[in-house]
Protein backbone atom coordinates (compact mmCIF):
# COMPACT_ATOMS: atom_id res chain seq x y z
CA UNK A 1 0.00 0.00 0.00
CA UNK A 2 2.58 2.51 -1.12
CA UNK A 3 1.86 6.13 -1.91
CA UNK A 4 1.08 6.52 -5.63
CA UNK A 5 4.03 7.37 -7.82
CA UNK A 6 4.44 11.08 -8.42
CA UNK A 7 2.50 12.19 -5.33
CA UNK A 8 3.90 14.89 -3.09
CA UNK A 9 4.36 13.19 0.25
CA UNK A 10 7.30 14.90 1.92
CA UNK A 11 7.09 14.82 5.72
CA UNK A 12 5.70 18.13 6.91
CA UNK A 13 8.14 20.67 8.35
CA UNK A 14 7.17 20.81 12.03
CA UNK A 15 9.32 21.89 14.95
CA UNK A 16 9.82 19.02 17.38
CA UNK A 17 11.05 18.79 20.96
CA UNK A 18 13.62 16.29 22.13
CA UNK A 19 11.71 13.06 22.86
CA UNK A 20 11.30 11.87 26.43
CA UNK A 21 10.52 8.34 25.21
CA UNK A 22 13.81 6.78 24.17
CA UNK A 23 12.35 3.91 22.12
CA UNK A 24 9.92 5.92 20.01
CA UNK A 25 11.48 4.86 16.68
CA UNK A 26 12.01 1.18 17.47
CA UNK A 27 9.53 0.06 14.82
CA UNK A 28 10.47 2.62 12.15
CA UNK A 29 14.24 3.23 12.34
CA UNK A 30 14.90 0.74 9.54
CA UNK A 31 11.68 1.49 7.64
CA UNK A 32 12.78 3.20 4.41
CA UNK A 33 9.26 3.96 3.23
CA UNK A 34 8.38 5.54 6.57
CA UNK A 35 11.49 7.75 6.50
CA UNK A 36 10.63 8.92 3.00
CA UNK A 37 7.14 10.09 3.86
CA UNK A 38 6.83 10.61 7.63
CA UNK A 39 8.62 11.83 10.73
CA UNK A 40 8.18 11.49 14.48
CA UNK A 41 7.41 14.72 16.34
CA UNK A 42 6.93 15.74 19.97
CA UNK A 43 5.07 18.72 21.44
CA UNK A 44 4.29 19.35 25.11
CA UNK A 45 0.70 20.24 25.93
CA UNK A 46 0.44 21.17 29.61
CA UNK A 47 2.31 18.37 31.40
CA UNK A 48 2.12 15.76 28.61
CA UNK A 49 4.65 15.50 25.81
CA UNK A 50 2.50 14.42 22.87
CA UNK A 51 4.01 12.07 20.28
CA UNK A 52 2.67 12.11 16.75
CA UNK A 53 3.74 11.02 13.30
CA UNK A 54 3.20 13.47 10.45
CA UNK A 55 3.63 13.29 6.70
CA UNK A 56 2.54 14.93 3.49
CA UNK A 57 1.84 18.55 2.67
CA UNK A 58 -1.60 18.36 1.09
CA UNK A 59 -4.29 20.94 1.89
CA UNK A 60 -6.63 18.46 3.56
CA UNK A 61 -5.57 17.58 7.10
CA UNK A 62 -6.40 14.09 8.33
CA UNK A 63 -5.92 13.01 11.95
CA UNK A 64 -5.75 9.34 12.93
CA UNK A 65 -6.66 8.33 16.50
CA UNK A 66 -5.91 4.83 17.81
CA UNK A 67 -7.68 2.68 20.37
CA UNK A 68 -6.64 0.02 22.90
CA UNK A 69 -4.34 -1.93 22.93
CA UNK A 70 -2.74 0.05 20.13
CA UNK A 71 -0.69 3.15 19.40
CA UNK A 72 -0.35 5.32 16.28
CA UNK A 73 1.35 2.27 14.73
CA UNK A 74 -1.99 0.58 14.04
CA UNK A 75 -2.30 2.87 10.99
CA UNK A 76 1.26 2.40 9.69
CA UNK A 77 0.41 0.18 6.70
CA UNK A 78 -2.36 2.38 5.31
CA UNK A 79 -0.82 5.79 6.00
CA UNK A 80 1.17 6.15 2.75
CA UNK A 81 -1.98 5.46 0.73
CA UNK A 82 -3.76 8.30 2.55
CA UNK A 83 -1.16 10.91 1.63
CA UNK A 84 -2.10 12.19 -1.85
CA UNK A 85 -3.75 15.58 -1.34
CA UNK A 86 -3.45 15.37 2.44
CA UNK A 87 -1.33 16.09 5.45
CA UNK A 88 -1.69 12.99 7.65
CA UNK A 89 -1.13 13.06 11.42
CA UNK A 90 -1.27 9.88 13.53
CA UNK A 91 -1.36 10.77 17.23
CA UNK A 92 -0.42 8.76 20.30
CA UNK A 93 -3.20 9.67 22.74
CA UNK A 94 -2.11 11.37 25.99
CA UNK A 95 -0.55 8.81 28.33
CA UNK A 96 -0.36 6.24 25.52
CA UNK A 97 2.21 5.01 23.01
CA UNK A 98 5.28 7.25 23.12
CA UNK A 99 3.49 10.24 24.59
CA UNK A 100 5.01 10.93 28.00
CA UNK A 101 3.29 12.20 31.12
CA UNK A 102 -0.03 11.58 32.80
CA UNK A 103 -3.10 13.63 31.88
CA UNK A 104 -5.33 14.51 34.85
CA UNK A 105 -7.91 11.99 33.60
CA UNK A 106 -8.35 9.52 30.77
CA UNK A 107 -11.92 10.73 30.28
CA UNK A 108 -12.52 11.21 26.59
CA UNK A 109 -13.45 14.89 26.96
CA UNK A 110 -10.05 15.50 28.58
CA UNK A 111 -8.12 13.57 25.93
CA UNK A 112 -10.05 15.41 23.21
CA UNK A 113 -8.89 18.73 24.63
CA UNK A 114 -5.25 17.63 24.38
CA UNK A 115 -5.79 16.67 20.74
CA UNK A 116 -7.57 19.97 20.10
CA UNK A 117 -4.72 21.98 21.60
CA UNK A 118 -2.09 19.99 19.69
CA UNK A 119 -3.90 20.68 16.42
CA UNK A 120 -4.16 24.36 17.34
CA UNK A 121 -0.42 24.41 18.00
CA UNK A 122 0.18 22.94 14.54
CA UNK A 123 -2.11 25.54 12.98
CA UNK A 124 -5.01 23.21 12.12
CA UNK A 125 -7.96 25.01 13.67
CA UNK A 126 -10.73 24.02 11.26
CA UNK A 127 -11.90 21.43 8.71
CA UNK A 128 -9.81 18.55 10.05
CA UNK A 129 -10.78 15.10 8.79
CA UNK A 130 -10.85 12.63 11.70
CA UNK A 131 -10.41 8.86 11.43
CA UNK A 132 -10.59 6.85 14.65
CA UNK A 133 -10.83 3.29 15.92
CA UNK A 134 -12.03 1.88 19.25
CA UNK A 135 -11.33 4.31 22.14
CA UNK A 136 -9.93 6.74 19.58
CA UNK A 137 -13.51 7.04 18.35
CA UNK A 138 -14.50 7.80 21.93
CA UNK A 139 -12.06 10.74 21.82
CA UNK A 140 -13.10 11.81 18.32
CA UNK A 141 -16.73 12.38 19.34
CA UNK A 142 -16.10 14.95 22.12
CA UNK A 143 -13.41 16.54 19.94
CA UNK A 144 -16.09 17.22 17.32
CA UNK A 145 -18.79 18.08 19.86
CA UNK A 146 -16.67 20.51 21.89
CA UNK A 147 -14.66 22.10 19.06
CA UNK A 148 -17.11 22.13 16.19
CA UNK A 149 -15.23 24.38 13.78
CA UNK A 150 -12.14 22.20 14.01
CA UNK A 151 -13.66 18.95 12.75
CA UNK A 152 -14.97 18.42 9.22
CA UNK A 153 -16.28 14.88 9.75
CA UNK A 154 -15.92 11.69 11.76
CA UNK A 155 -15.00 8.33 10.24
CA UNK A 156 -15.25 5.92 13.18
CA UNK A 157 -14.50 2.21 13.47
CA UNK A 158 -15.98 -0.38 15.80
CA UNK A 159 -17.00 1.62 18.85
CA UNK A 160 -20.11 2.30 20.90
CA UNK A 161 -20.39 5.87 22.21
CA UNK A 162 -21.90 5.66 25.68
CA UNK A 163 -24.29 8.45 26.55
CA UNK A 164 -28.00 9.04 26.89
CA UNK A 165 -29.02 5.61 25.57
CA UNK A 166 -25.91 3.41 25.28
CA UNK A 167 -24.77 2.58 28.82
CA UNK A 168 -21.33 1.61 30.05
CA UNK A 169 -22.78 -1.13 32.25
CA UNK A 170 -24.22 -2.83 29.17
CA UNK A 171 -20.77 -3.17 27.60
CA UNK A 172 -18.83 -4.73 30.46
CA UNK A 173 -19.93 -8.28 29.75
CA UNK A 174 -18.93 -8.20 26.07
CA UNK A 175 -15.31 -9.25 26.66
CA UNK A 176 -13.28 -10.49 29.63
CA UNK A 177 -10.88 -7.55 29.46
CA UNK A 178 -13.64 -4.94 29.83
CA UNK A 179 -14.15 -5.89 33.48
CA UNK A 180 -10.56 -7.03 34.13
CA UNK A 181 -9.06 -3.72 33.00
CA UNK A 182 -11.24 -1.85 35.48
CA UNK A 183 -9.66 -3.62 38.47
CA UNK A 184 -7.44 -1.04 40.15
CA UNK A 185 -4.61 -1.70 40.96
CA UNK A 186 -5.01 -5.44 40.41
CA UNK A 187 -4.81 -5.24 36.61
CA UNK A 188 -1.47 -3.40 36.75
CA UNK A 189 -0.11 -5.79 39.39
CA UNK A 190 -0.99 -8.90 37.39
CA UNK A 191 0.06 -7.67 33.93
CA UNK A 192 3.34 -5.92 34.76
CA UNK A 193 6.18 -8.12 33.41
CA UNK A 194 3.54 -10.22 31.58
CA UNK A 195 2.55 -7.72 28.91
CA UNK A 196 3.20 -9.99 25.94
CA UNK A 197 1.15 -12.84 27.43
CA UNK A 198 -1.70 -10.48 28.25
CA UNK A 199 -1.81 -8.68 24.90
CA UNK A 200 -1.55 -11.94 22.98
CA UNK A 201 -4.57 -13.24 24.89
CA UNK A 202 -6.51 -10.02 24.22
CA UNK A 203 -5.81 -10.06 20.50
CA UNK A 204 -6.73 -13.73 20.20
CA UNK A 205 -9.96 -13.23 22.13
CA UNK A 206 -11.12 -10.70 19.54
CA UNK A 207 -10.00 -12.46 16.36
CA UNK A 208 -12.46 -13.00 13.57
CA UNK A 209 -11.46 -16.48 12.50
CA UNK A 210 -10.20 -15.06 9.19
CA UNK A 211 -6.48 -14.46 9.58
CA UNK A 212 -4.61 -13.19 12.60
CA UNK A 213 -5.62 -9.95 14.35
CA UNK A 214 -2.03 -8.69 14.66
CA UNK A 215 1.29 -9.33 12.94
CA UNK A 216 4.43 -10.32 14.84
CA UNK A 217 5.99 -6.90 14.21
CA UNK A 218 2.86 -5.10 15.43
CA UNK A 219 2.70 -7.22 18.56
CA UNK A 220 6.35 -6.45 19.30
CA UNK A 221 5.64 -2.73 19.05
CA UNK A 222 2.55 -2.87 21.26
CA UNK A 223 4.40 -4.93 23.86
CA UNK A 224 7.13 -2.29 23.85
CA UNK A 225 4.81 0.65 24.48
CA UNK A 226 2.58 -1.13 27.01
CA UNK A 227 5.67 -2.21 28.92
CA UNK A 228 6.00 1.48 29.83
CA UNK A 229 4.33 1.63 33.25
CA UNK A 230 2.54 4.90 32.50
CA UNK A 231 1.06 3.44 29.31
CA UNK A 232 -0.09 0.23 30.97
CA UNK A 233 -1.85 2.28 33.65
CA UNK A 234 -3.32 4.81 31.22
CA UNK A 235 -4.69 2.01 29.06
CA UNK A 236 -6.50 0.46 32.00
CA UNK A 237 -7.78 3.88 33.04
CA UNK A 238 -9.59 4.16 29.71
CA UNK A 239 -11.96 1.50 31.03
CA UNK A 240 -12.29 3.00 34.51
CA UNK A 241 -13.82 6.29 33.38
CA UNK A 242 -16.65 4.92 31.25
CA UNK A 243 -19.28 6.19 33.72
CA UNK A 244 -17.86 9.70 33.44
CA UNK A 245 -17.91 9.41 29.65
CA UNK A 246 -21.53 8.34 29.79
CA UNK A 247 -22.51 11.44 31.79
CA UNK A 248 -20.46 13.88 29.74
CA UNK A 249 -21.48 12.44 26.38
CA UNK A 250 -25.15 12.59 27.34
CA UNK A 251 -24.73 16.32 27.90
CA UNK A 252 -22.91 16.78 24.59
CA UNK A 253 -25.58 14.78 22.75
CA UNK A 254 -28.13 17.45 23.63
CA UNK A 255 -26.67 19.41 20.70
CA UNK A 256 -26.43 16.95 17.80
CA UNK A 257 -23.53 17.00 15.37
CA UNK A 258 -24.36 18.23 11.88
CA UNK A 259 -21.09 17.15 10.23
CA UNK A 260 -20.94 13.87 8.27
CA UNK A 261 -20.43 10.81 10.50
CA UNK A 262 -19.70 7.32 9.22
CA UNK A 263 -19.32 4.09 11.23
CA UNK A 264 -17.60 0.92 10.03
CA UNK A 265 -17.86 -2.13 12.27
CA UNK A 266 -16.72 -5.71 12.48
CA UNK A 267 -18.99 -8.36 11.02
CA UNK A 268 -22.53 -8.26 12.38
CA UNK A 269 -22.24 -5.36 14.85
CA UNK A 270 -23.41 -2.32 12.90
CA UNK A 271 -26.99 -2.65 14.17
CA UNK A 272 -25.68 -2.76 17.74
CA UNK A 273 -23.26 0.18 17.47
CA UNK A 274 -24.89 2.58 15.02
CA UNK A 275 -27.76 3.71 17.31
CA UNK A 276 -25.22 5.17 19.76
CA UNK A 277 -23.75 7.23 16.90
CA UNK A 278 -27.20 8.42 15.88
CA UNK A 279 -27.59 9.76 19.42
CA UNK A 280 -24.60 11.97 18.57
CA UNK A 281 -25.37 12.66 14.91
CA UNK A 282 -28.86 11.71 13.70
CA UNK A 283 -27.72 11.47 10.08
CA UNK A 284 -24.84 9.08 10.84
CA UNK A 285 -24.52 6.10 8.53
CA UNK A 286 -22.86 2.74 9.03
CA UNK A 287 -22.04 -0.67 7.65
CA UNK A 288 -20.07 -3.72 8.71
CA UNK A 289 -17.24 -5.69 7.11
CA UNK A 290 -18.31 -9.31 6.55
CA UNK A 291 -15.84 -11.78 8.01
CA UNK A 292 -13.79 -9.14 9.83
CA UNK A 293 -13.17 -8.89 13.55
CA UNK A 294 -12.49 -5.87 15.72
CA UNK A 295 -9.08 -4.99 14.28
CA UNK A 296 -10.36 -3.60 10.99
CA UNK A 297 -7.28 -1.69 9.88
CA UNK A 298 -5.21 -4.87 10.12
CA UNK A 299 -7.83 -7.37 8.93
CA UNK A 300 -9.50 -5.37 6.14
CA UNK A 301 -7.12 -2.57 5.11
CA UNK A 302 -8.37 -2.30 1.52
CA UNK A 303 -11.97 -1.91 2.65
CA UNK A 304 -10.95 0.64 5.29
CA UNK A 305 -8.99 2.67 2.74
CA UNK A 306 -11.83 2.58 0.23
CA UNK A 307 -14.32 3.70 2.88
CA UNK A 308 -12.08 6.54 4.10
CA UNK A 309 -11.47 7.84 0.60
CA UNK A 310 -15.16 7.63 -0.29
CA UNK A 311 -16.11 9.50 2.88
CA UNK A 312 -13.33 12.07 2.53
CA UNK A 313 -12.77 12.49 -1.24
CA UNK A 314 -9.70 14.53 -2.09
CA UNK A 315 -10.21 17.66 -4.10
Amino acid sequence: MNAPTGSTTTAAAVESEEPLSSGFDAATKDDVEFAEHFRHCFTTIDDVQMHYVIGGDGPQVMVLLHGWPHSWYVYREIMPSLLPGRTVIAIDLPGMGDSTGNPPSMARTVLATYVHRLLNHLGYRENVQVVAHDFGAGVAYPLAAQYRRQVAGLFLMDYTVVGKNAKAADLTSLSFHFSFNQQNPLAEELVTDRVETFLTRCFQSMKSGVGEPVSDSELTEYVRVFSRSQVLHAGFELYRVWDQDETENAELQATPLTIPVRLLTQSGLVSFMLPSLKDCAPEATGSDVPGAGHFLVHEAPDRVLAEINAFYPTR
